[in-house]
């Protein structure tokens, strides 16, 4: 099976779906990750930006990720960038890829390129072409997800789980090498706090460790 994650920003794939990137891979299928933005060199030191490159590959590498795409859409600055564009970059990564199983991030995210990107990517995915991901689902990313608008922005209610038990710690382990990101409990983007949402996450399905998802669209022929 082929399978495409989408990421706005590097961490993103790691932090919602490290897990299931590696369970998926330890399967066999083909996992393949693209980060859709790169931020400008006027708001980032290009060693900050570099580094953050490496560590996704590093983090891949541990993951078990047959290929990772790099596009350069401006991060942070998607809400300034043409719908259209953004369509043409997802819908050529679908289009080249011809993924089963498509991974985005939440719609009700407070980061506007994490909205940009969901929006583009259903685009991209319409069930009307000859070639279509059979099935979407939308991650949580700790630090966006869960600082929506109550009741006011779409909430994250999770309704597709799968067991990563037996690959939580190759999560952390590949969250690790993202040290331009790492930072300390209780700040979410930590080990601890990822540890904490895969332990609760899998106690609501009864299992050691899950990440959760909403499953956007399910095609069955």
């Amino acid at each position: 099976m082929q399978i495409l994650i989408i990421a706005p920003h590097p961490d993103d794939e790691v932090l919602g779906c490290g897990g299931t990137i590696a369970k998926l891979a330890a399967e066999g299928h083909d996992v393949v990750v693209a980060i859709i933005t790169k931020a400008s060199t006027s708001l980032f030191p290009k060693e900050l930006i570099e580094q953050g490159r490496k560590e996704a590959l590093l983090a891949h590498k541990l993951l078990g990720v047959k290929d990772t795409i790099f596009c350069d859409l401006p991060a942070a600055g998607l809400d300034k960038t043409d719908h259209s564009e953004i369509n043409q970059v997802l819908g050529k990564l679908i289009s080249e890829f011809e993924p089963d199983m498509l991974f985005i991030p939440f719609l009700g995210d407070m980061h506007l390129d994490h909205q940009r990107i969901f929006v583009s990517a259903l685009v991209a995915a319409r069930p009307n072409q000859a070639v279509f991901p059979k099935k979407i689902l939308a991650y949580e990313t700790l630090s966006e997800t869960n600082w929506n608008a109550p009741y006011l922005t779409p909430g994250f209610h999770p309704n597709y789980f799968f067991d990563i038990s037996k690959f939580l710690d190759q999560k952390l382990k590949a969250f690790a090498t993202y040290e331009s990101q790492l930072k300390t409990f209780p700040h979410e983007r930590s080990l601890v706090a990822l540890d904490a949402l895969a332990k609760l996450r899998g106690a609501t399905v009864f299992c050691q460790a899950a990440e959760a998802f909403v499953l956007i669209r399910e095609v069955i022929k």
